[in-house]
């Protein structure tokens, strides 16, 4: 794996990037040649970055501007300087655009400054360029670089920078960050009392875990990896007894997909999918996960559900072996009624769970005692919490995959801190105790094994907030994770692999519809298009060496 692949893919905390940088250091890269590196990198994307429209109509355009020439919109830039060296990388930033003809000027409300970013500040003030300690006295500008403050901020920020910052978030002009927007907890994406909210960001060295907590997101606006060349013996060396963090990107997915197979084969041996889902009630929920299951390309599906569905799953999928079962007086399935010479061993994989409803609850312990890779969702993520989740997954031989949203996710673990304050470490913690791969569903996607390894989804839409989607997913996991089973693919590249293919298709389907939301039928619709895209455009090593899309999300 190339090196840019390998560092687009590493996420960090806030000690763990600490740890690398002191390393990078200690081992004779001059701070203020780092600085000088970083600050480069930012000055030169900034003027590559098109125009921005904002809602009012303001545009902000970033024209490489060449002394004697007038000025121009965008060309006036309002630099936020903080006592740190994230202020000493933003003033760098600004002696760069002011040599190439932007307008420049300095908001820096602090009187105390660290060594060397005291130094930038006084050079940049003999260059001319103005500064200002009171936001009242700022002028207009059509961009502001936000330097105030970067990683590793524990502290509540406190008045007067919480005033400042509240009034220049209300600015009609686009803010960029350098590293993180300032006010944001590196690891947890929680607000210290106020923060930045950024049109774009420059995430610098290594991802942060904040970039991934779904609470950080609407400061964050677009996010880019700014890759100054840190040694990955550094990485690895201070990440080597860690549980690892990592972006799912394109090349890693597309590295399971499609699953390998051999010029002689047999349905059988693309693996064999039991699905168990639907009622009189949700017969949606059968069709979709249905779809979804045959959308991943499993050798052989069947799919079990009340006699009362068999005809509408059948119109739906007829390569599908339906299987009608006895069911409930409310129309869920009372019991397993497999074909003949056949019981829950010959399956490679069973998905069960969207659209039961809560009276099936004897099928749903019916399946967690089989030896059988297992996905559970929705109703069958309901029925685990009443049974007591942790102390029933313990007792499970064969993999286990949970893929609830937040509220089930407290529902299974009411004893582990809210996903919503740490994504992360809940979905982490989850895995851990119950000895299973959890896939905990939102704005990132969060995956962990039971060794506390995590996965992470970088790109998703709002589009996928329609009702019937997450069965879309459980069916596309299961086809995928009964084929896996045939061929020593490690669970946890499956899920990830899974939950990525189920973002990408809803990305797609958004940006040709729209992103008011995709309808689950039609997301089904759009999951092939995803691997004939990736397919049509560049290779695969060609994906796995651009830089700029792997790095920007």
């Amino acid at each position: 794996m190339q090196r840019q692949e390998k560092i687009s893919q590493v996420i960090v905390t806030a000690g763990q990037m600490h740890d690398i940088e002191d390393r990078i250091f200690a081992a004779g890269m001059p701070v203020v040649a780092l600085m000088e590196k970083v600050a480069g990198l930012i000055a030169r994307r900034i003027q590559e970055i098109p125009p921005i429209t904002l809602k009012n109509g303001y545009v902000a355009s970033n024209t490489l501007l060449k002394k004697g020439l007038p000025q121009a919109v965008g060309s006036r830039v309002g630099i936020l300087v903080g006592p740190g060296h994230n202020g000493g990388d933003a003033l760098v930033v600004a002696r760069e655009l002011h040599f190439r003809g932007y307008e420049v000027w300095i908001y820096s409300p602090f009187s105390k400054f660290k060594e060397l970013t005291s130094q930038h500040l006084q050079f940049a003030q003999s260059l001319g360029i103005p500064i200002y300690q009171t936001i009242e006295q700022l002028p207009d500008s059509d961009l502001l670089i936000d330097g105030l403050f970067g990683f590793g901020l524990e502290r509540n920020l406190t008045d007067p920078i919480v005033s400042a910052i509240n009034q220049l978030n209300q600015l009609s002009v686009p803010i960029y960050s350098i590293d993180l927007p300032s006010g944001l907890h590196t690891d947890t994406g929680i607000v210290l009392g106020t923060a930045i909210r950024a049109t774009h960001t420059f995430c610098l060295g290594l991802w942060k875990l904040a970039f991934f907590q779904d609470r950080a997101l609407e400061y964050l606006g677009k996010a880019e990896l700014i890759d100054f060349d840190i040694p990955l013996t550094d990485v690895e060396a201070v990440l080597k007894d860690a549980p690892s963090i990592k972006c799912i990107t394109p090349a890693t997915a597309l590295a399971t997909l499609p699953l390998p197979r051999p010029p002689v084969t047999h349905k059988y041996k693309e693996g064999h999918l039991l699905l168990i889902c639907g009622s009189r009630r949700y017969a949606g929920g059968a069709i979709l996960t249905g779809l979804g299951a045959r959308a991943s390309g499993v050798g052989m599906l069947s799919i079990a559900v009340p006699e009362s569905l068999k005809s509408l799953l059948v119109s739906h999928l007829p390569e599908a072996l339906i299987v009608g079962c006895p069911e409930t007086e409310s129309g869920a399935i009372a019991q397993l009624q497999l074909p003949e010479k056949t019981d829950l061993t010959s399956f490679n994989a069973i998905a069960c769970g969207p659209g039961l409803t809560r009276d099936a609850t004897p099928i749903v312990q019916e399946v967690i005692e089989s030896d059988r890779p297992l996905i559970l969702d929705a109703d069958g993520l309901n029925i685990l919490a009443q049974m007591g989740a942790i102390a029933t997954l313990k007792k499970r031989l064969a993999v286990t995959v949970l893929t609830p949203h937040t509220g089930e996710f407290q529902r299974l673990f009411p004893d582990i801190a809210d996903a919503k304050h740490d994504k992360v470490k809940a979905v982490q913690e989850a895995a851990r105790q119950s000895g299973t791969v959890v896939l905990l569903k939102g704005a990132r996607t969060a995956i962990a094994n039971p060794q506390g390894d995590i996965w992470i989804i970088t790109e998703s839409t709002p589009a996928l907030a329609r009702g019937g989607s997450g069965d879309v997913l459980t069916g596309l996991l299961g086809g995928l994770l009964a084929q896996a089973a045939t061929k020593q693919i490690p669970v946890e590249d499956i899920v990830a692999t899974a939950a990525w293919w189920h973002s990408q298709a809803g990305i797609i389907a958004a940006q040709e519809r729209t992103e008011l939301g995709v309808d689950a039928f039609t997301l089904t619709q759009y999951l092939l298009k995803v691997l004939t895209k990736q397919n049509s455009g560049v290779s695969r090593q060609n994906n796995a060496s651009d830089i700029r899309e792997q790095n920007e999300f």
